[in-house]
């Protein structure tokens, strides 16, 4: 397969050319990504057999524009019909999709839109994924938030307005454990109304343990839905184990959390494929879980410290603009994000077409806001995950989406 990313190891730090022989003699990376391990827990859930034979099967260069039509011209867009949108054969139908997804946004979203920040509380990880900025091997200051300082991160998030925040950490069982994680939704619920995690996937009693806490939603990127390219890239760590990352969507909500986030990252394998798989992969489980809230993000690589190289060569915004709207028309109800990843100039645009909900005030770094919201001097801080490309204030993004002509949104749920 084509790598549609490029890592120049000429930019990598000493100490990750090194580890060759740590790698090769480390079982995590020669464990079978097939395989579950010892503490992961199996659901027996059919969902992932549905979504993976409907990929193998698609030949997107098989559609023609007589498809993209008949699929334009259906009420209910169908498999067939996503599928012929997400082909190379609708480029030229973009004006076309993207009124259709416009429609489509304005009837089930109106003219709203949502804001939230990310907060990363640690970038410790236990997992070599090559493209990731906080990967165990990459030369990046570390850094874990204490439990006072994470409530301090929250305070002056909250103090800007913002009412949902989405905590991340790295993927390192040891160092951001269960309980850790849980505390600070605990400290969230203080501060904001709705609580996301972005954290390592877990077992059904770890999610019910962390929604007692305060957690809403759980959003896991599976990176790549392609399991041959997906070895390549995860070469150890937990997060080497494809099946269960897979399941962790439907873990979360047996375990009763309100909503699940869906993602691949688009540049590592066949963005098609992989756009394709995670919409199929919401798909699947709205009709098995149709009491749950459900969302789509649609990120593209980006650079990250010490490898400015890394970028989706093949996914142009022309590409992204495509999927978007595909996403749009074949799951209307269906919320979509658009992260800081993109430039302001795409995200203006993508809000009055296809997306309804966008990060603000973002930092991927550990420890920073009182820098970037409030100008002072913070010293200890740790590296961020990737390079953002909006880093529009939250109120600069209020007011933005205002004179775009749409509603800003905070909070849409009441607690009785």
């Amino acid at each position: 397969m084509k790598n549609q990313f490029y890592v120049d190891s000429k930019t990598l730090p000493m100490n990750v050319l090194n580890k060759k022989h740590e790698l090769e003699t480390n079982p995590m990376s020669r464990s079978n990504h097939l395989e579950y391990l010892p503490d992961m827990e199996q659901i027996k859930s059919d969902i992932q057999s549905k979504v993976l034979k409907q990929v193998q099967n698609y030949n997107y260069s098989s559609y023609t524009t007589k498809n993209i039509k008949t699929a334009l011209e259906h009420e209910t867009c169908t498999i067939e019909d996503f599928k012929a949108l997400l082909s190379p054969a609708a480029e030229s139908f973009l004006e076309q999709m993207a009124q259709r997804a416009s429609q489509e946004t304005s009837k089930h979203f109106g003219n709203t839109i949502y804001l939230f920040t990310p907060l990363y509380i640690a970038n410790y990880c236990e997992n070599y994924c090559v493209y990731c900025g906080f990967n165990c091997y990459n030369d990046i200051k570390r850094m874990k938030l204490t439990y006072e300082q994470i409530e301090h991160e929250m305070k002056i998030i909250s103090d800007s307005g913002m009412e949902e925040i989405l905590i991340l950490t790295g993927e390192s069982h040891s160092k951001s454990d269960v309980k850790y994680i849980g505390t600070a939704c605990k400290l969230a619920q203080k501060y904001f109304r709705n609580v996301g995690l972005e954290i390592y996937p877990v077992n059904v009693e770890d999610y019910k343990y962390l929604h007692e806490c305060g957690a809403d939603y759980v959003t896991i990127f599976q990176e790549t839905y392609d399991s041959d390219r997906y070895e390549q890239l995860h070469l150890a760590g937990h997060k080497r184990v494809f099946l269960y990352r897979f399941e962790a969507q439907e873990r979360a909500l047996m375990a009763g959390m309100r909503g699940v986030g869906f993602s691949a990252l688009l540049g590592l394998a066949d963005f098609r494929r992989d756009a394709l798989a995670t919409a199929l992969h919401v798909y699947y489980l709205q009709k098995k879980y149709p009491h749950a809230e459900f969302s789509l993000s649609c990120p593209r690589l980006r650079p990250i410290i010490n490898n400015d190289k890394i970028n989706p060569l093949d996914v142009g915004e022309r590409q992204l603009c495509q999927i978007l709207c595909a996403y749009r028309i074949f799951l209307p109800f269906v919320g979509i994000t658009v992260s800081s990843r993109e430039s302001a100039s795409f995200r203006n645009g993508i809000v009055k077409i296809a997306a309804t909900k966008i990060s603000a005030g973002v930092s991927t770094g550990i420890g920073d806001h009182e820098s970037k919201y409030n100008g002072k001097n913070v010293e200890n801080f740790g590296d961020e995950q990737f390079e953002i490309a909006d880093n529009r204030s939250f109120k600069k993004m209020y007011d933005d989406m205002t004179k775009e002509g749409l509603q800003p949104v905070l909070n849409d749920y009441l607690y009785v």
